[in-house]
């Protein structure tokens, strides 16, 4: 029978305290779904008594009914001058109404000390009486003893103490978290046996998990090796994402502990999407997906030229330490042309496309794919352009509309107020629109424009909206005469889509990205009306 293990992700806490790495509220709602999706079994939504962000975000994630993910609110124990029932933080946990809930509280003597500046007795009360204060309230209580190895290796009775006062209090899982990110796993292993061996001794059988973060390149090591030795719960991040040098990466740890370590949870049976979840992640926070990460990244399984090609091709394990399609990723013959083809014919059937792997149209796909690649355009976060491009290779979309020219205006008033307008001239079955419309900078000029010379001949484009907008400097080495990519998502009451357009012109750039984003909400409902 295979061990169980539970896989927390903290990505939309702990991963935003990485340095660039922002999420909007339909972000953090998006990625929700994504890892229940997965099968991710506790998402961390957020601090709801720090920010107005995350008091939204418990609001609105409650309208979804998740298949599989518990979400969780994150806060702090009690303030030393405060009862419980009247912490301000505490009752924002509630507040949230969520399935689970996670406190941290000191363990580091000189944090009770320096920090908190109250006593080490007062600390461990005010961790019991939060545990207490919350536990009625709650299916799932779990407590972050936070700087627990450095507590441990400082103060060993101090920080086993905050741990039975957190027992006392009603938690149901320990996590020990590595915060500073510096132990070492040949300490690592030792201090969780000393953990064994207290709880043992108390006769508690309650359950720990582990915490770790990447500062000293250890952290998916140091929770391999917790789980190896009894740990329940891993926490961590999407791609590593967290502050400093971030958080251990569950893109890696999910795959080492069931492809490699033999233990069971509901993500294991969906690794075939990992990577998709990786890229979109990144996508979203609009990061570049790291090429040279292990399991996901787009070089994880790339083979460069002689021997090692030969040997891939021969025998795939020769230079490959698992099938990339366990983790959704795919293998990369950089000097080939046979690179890419199955991937081609995975998204055509998706897309309901009927598509042989001997098909000339394959390989004219293929072709056209690296030519756009070469440009600058990526398809991680923008299937419906890339659905598209399948479709029209094949000539089967049609032409909703012909452009005969559109101009963006931008100027300056004498008072300071900047204004945009954008004009368009176009064709619908022969018949000629001209149109303008003024816009909150030039990109939205050029949707409203768009927009108002479409509307009269397909009114379903009003149930639409661009949810998002993101613009990426490609070699940035290039100055200002550098490559943009634009991503937007779009959605209507049925679905949400995303498009991309490259161009030196930010303009250009937006406007193929508007068009495929048109074309394809057209085709999508002209599809359903057959």
């Amino acid at each position: 029978m295979a061990k169980k293990v539970a896989i927390y992700d903290t990505t939309l806490r702990d991963g935003t305290q990485a340095e660039n790495f922002n999420l909007s509220l339909e972000d953090k709602l998006r990625i929700t779904l994504k890892f229940d999706e997965l099968g991710i079994d506790f998402v961390e939504g957020g601090w709801p008594g720090s920010n107005p962000k995350d008091v939204e975000y418990f609001k609105e994630i409650q309208k979804y009914e998740l298949k599989h993910t518990k979400v969780t609110a994150f806060g702090s124990t009690r303030m030393f001058a405060n009862p419980a029932e009247q912490d301000g933080n505490l009752n924002a946990l509630l507040a949230a109404k969520t399935p689970g809930i996670t406190i941290f509280g000191k363990t580091w003597d000189i944090h009770v000390s320096d920090a908190l500046r109250i006593g080490l007795d007062d600390n461990l009360l005010i961790i019991e009486e939060s545990l207490q204060y919350l536990r009625p309230h709650v299916q799932h209580l779990f407590y972050d003893a936070e700087h627990f190895f450095d507590g441990f290796k400082a103060n060993r009775e101090y920080a086993l103490a905050t741990l039975d006062r957190a027992i006392a209090g009603g938690a149901d899982c320990l996590a020990l978290c590595e915060t500073n990110g510096g132990t070492l796993p040949t300490e690592l292993a030792g201090i969780i046996e000393a953990v064994k061996a207290h709880l043992k001794a108390k006769k508690s059988k309650i359950e720990f998990g582990i915490h770790a973060h990447n500062d000293s390149e250890c952290a998916v090591a140091n929770s391999l090796i917790a789980v190896s030795m009894g740990a329940t719960q891993v926490q961590g991040t999407a791609n590593g994402f967290g502050e400093r040098c971030g958080n251990a990466n569950l893109t890696s740890i999910m795959p080492a502990l069931a492809l490699k370590m033999g233990y069971d949870f509901t993500a294991a049976a969906n690794l075939h999407r990992l990577t998709e979840v990786s890229r979109f992640v990144s996508e979203l926070a609009n990061l570049s997906p790291n090429k040279y990460q292990p399991y996901v990244g787009q070089s994880a399984f790339a083979h460069k030229g002689g021997i090692h090609v030969s040997a891939v091709q021969r025998n795939p394990l020769t230079y490959e330490h698992l099938e990339p399609e366990k983790v959704g990723n795919v293998r990369r013959v950089l000097i080939s042309d046979l690179s890419g083809k199955s991937n081609v014919l995975v998204k055509a059937k998706k897309f309901g496309l009927d598509l042989d792997s001997k098909d000339p149209v394959v390989s004219a796909i293929v072709k056209e794919l690296k030519d756009l690649e070469n440009q600058g355009f990526q398809y991680e976060g923008a299937e419906a352009s890339f659905e598209l491009l399948m479709r029209r290779a094949l000539g089967t979309p049609k032409k909703y509309f012909d452009l005969h020219g559109f101009r963006v205006m931008s100027q300056k008033t004498p008072d300071g107020v900047l204004q945009e307008e954008a004009t368009i001239r176009l064709a619908v079955g022969g018949e000629e629109v001209h149109t303008a419309a003024l816009g909150n900078g030039p990109v939205n000029a050029l949707d409203k424009s768009l927009r108002k010379a479409l509307t009269r001949f397909y009114p379903n484009l009003k149930e639409m909206e661009l949810q998002d907008y993101k613009v990426r400097v490609l070699a940035s080495e290039h100055g200002t005469e550098a490559r943009v990519r634009v991503l937007i998502e779009s959605r209507d009451q049925d679905s949400h889509w995303g498009t991309v357009g490259v161009s030196p012109d930010i303009i250009e750039a937006s406007w193929q990205a508007l068009v495929d984003s048109i074309t394809y909400k057209l085709m999508k409902d002209e599809q359903h009306r057959k």
